[in-house]
């Protein structure tokens, strides 16, 4: 009986599916059919994600001894990691199926030592890596498929045969049923956390992978002795005075749609609360303070029918109310997030939150008051090229009264911002943040970096900057900040990132010291155009 219900399921869902599919098909042989000539004529573009700076690398390298223009510092002892999508198998600059987000996982080094600087690139041998390489291409449903009906129909096949066979999809033998949200999918492509002496590299669809460093030796997976059940974020946050590390993870798929975690300073994982959300929703970042952690439930959702609709599912919802759940720390269930409310919004990445007392609580994070997910998204109102230009903002959260009051604090458009890693989740003076600019083909491109200065903030609507600007053909990642040796003040310290140039097709790291950004950095060339696509996180590892 539970088998004819399976199949009775099934053929419902086939038949629906079916004629939305035929009618979907229709249309869209109608539109291209009376479509001009001039439309036709733009595949003849080519796909932004695969040239230029976002273009992958191809080989694995070690180079010892890099050519120095200036003076390393000398108290730099230590690794300086950046991680980032690398395809290995779409390398085809006319193939629109790919998106950026869907590279596979590529660390880029360069270790400091006794003044001299040497380089190496390695691959995150994920379980996906793994799999695609015993069949020598791609084995997975992309990201940027299910922006196209054939993704969609992908998907809808792939979930029959599950309903129908009970087909195993979390298993590597099976790995080519796996759709986007699976736990084993992951391709560890997007940011690095250290944590209990473990270099984790982390993508917000799977578990953090363990990384060996110096060597960049991917050495497991690591789901906490099995503890861990659900996604992880790409951006925890280390409590410095705790060494407490907080996350979350979120599913398009799957129910409860979100979870919040903690693990403690040597490493267990203490507990994980599962989260109801009325819809699912993209979750990048969030923030911690001494007490909470600031989850970010904004209208940015994800509505698979929209493909039917031809559109894509990822549906940014003006009309619907961004909300901020503080969870105290240590919290056992969900009954215990305050939920407060604001106005539309999106914000990819906070900078850092901070309790004014124990009932104001402060963040400030990069806020449009539309995202850009670089092609993903479907607007619920026609789409605003300024709108989605990203902004910092200080929100002022007041957990008595619920009253949420946002400030826009900076004139220019910026994103990735970072603080004194030492300060997360306590009040900060400074911040540093990437000024960002749109490229011709409308992709992001960071042209300096800047550093806020936010002690009179308090008493003026603006703070003070000091930039860093790069070249005019130049574009650079994510800085990171790194404390001086003996470090005494907030900003005593060194800011690293990796710098493109469009011209050359070269890359060269930089050191920036954080208390004089007009001063001449030292720099290093690196052997390959180390591609440095804006938000491939960073981190230094102190030898």
């Amino acid at each position: 009986a539970t088998r004819w219900r399976a199949w009775v399921r099934a053929g419902c869902v086939v038949v629906y599916v079916t004629v939305r599919l035929v009618y979907a098909i229709t249309c869209e042989l109608l539109s291209r059919l009376m479509a001009p000539s001039k439309e036709h004529s733009s595949r003849n573009l080519r796909n932004p994600f695969l040239m230029g700076n976002f273009a992958p690398v191809g080989d694995e390298l070690t180079v010892e001894q890099l050519p120095i223009h200036g003076t390393l510092p000398a108290d730099l002892q230590g690794q300086f990691v950046r991680n980032g999508p690398n395809p290995r198998w779409e390398n085809n600059p006319k193939n629109f199926s790919y998106h950026w987000f869907d590279g596979d996982g590529m660390l880029h080094a360069v270790l400091l030592n006794n003044g001299k600087a040497s380089y190496l690139n390695r691959y995150i041998k994920t379980d996906r890596f793994q799999h695609e390489n015993q069949v020598q291409g791609p084995a997975y449903v992309r990201l940027g498929e299910l922006v196209h009906l054939f993704g969609f129909i992908t998907l809808v096949y792939r979930a029959v045969m599950h309903l129908v066979f009970q087909t195993d999809t979390h298993t590597l033998a099976h790995a080519q049923t796996h759709t986007y949200g699976d736990v084993r999918r992951g391709t560890a492509n997007t940011a690095l956390e250290f944590h209990d002496g473990r270099l984790l590299s982390l993508v917000e669809n799977d578990v953090p992978y363990h990384i060996k460093a110096p060597t960049l030796e991917t050495v497991a997976r690591h789901d906490y002795a099995g503890q861990l059940k659900h996604t992880f974020t790409a951006h925890p946050k280390v409590d410095a005075r705790t060494g407490e590390m907080m996350f979350f993870g979120y599913s398009v798929e799957q129910t409860p749609n979100a979870h919040y975690s903690v693990v403690s300073a040597c490493g267990s994982l203490l507990r994980s609360v599962p989260i109801d959300l009325a819809i699912p929703v993209m979750m990048h970042d969030f923030g911690i303070t001494e007490h909470y952690s600031v989850l970010l439930d904004l209208p940015f959702t994800f509505r698979p029918e929209k493909l039917l609709e031809r559109n894509k599912p990822f549906v940014f919802e003006h009309t619907r109310q961004s909300r901020y759940g503080f969870i105290p720390r240590h919290a056992t269930n969900q009954k215990q997030i305050k939920w407060l409310v604001g106005p539309s919004c999106f914000a990819f990445h906070v900078l850092n939150c901070f309790e004014e007392n124990q009932l104001h609580v402060v963040m400030y994070a990069s806020r449009s008051s539309q995202p850009n997910s670089l092609g993903l998204e479907t607007f619920s109102q026609a789409p605003d090229e300024q709108a989605t230009l990203p902004y910092l903002h200080r929100w002022d959260f007041f957990l008595e009264t619920g009253v949420v009051k946002e400030t826009r604090v900076t004139e220019f458009s910026c994103e990735f911002p970072r603080v004194n890693d030492s300060l997360i989740g306590y009040k900060h003076r400074y911040g540093y943040v990437a000024r960002f600019c749109l490229s011709s083909e409308k992709m992001p491109k960071i042209s300096a970096v800047v550093k806020l200065d936010f002690h009179e903030h308090k008493h003026s609507d603006k703070v003070t900057t000091t930039a860093y600007e790069f070249g005019a053909h130049e574009t650079a990642g994510e800085c990171v900040f790194v404390p001086r040796q003996g470090a005494t003040e907030e900003d005593d310290g060194y800011l690293m990132t990796f710098v493109y140039n469009e011209m050359t097709e070269s890359t060269h790291y930089i050191i920036l010291d954080a208390k004089n950004l007009d001063g001449q950095p030292p720099t290093t060339p690196t052997p390959t155009p180390t591609p440095p696509p804006p938000h491939p996180q960073t981190r230094y590892l102190p030898s």
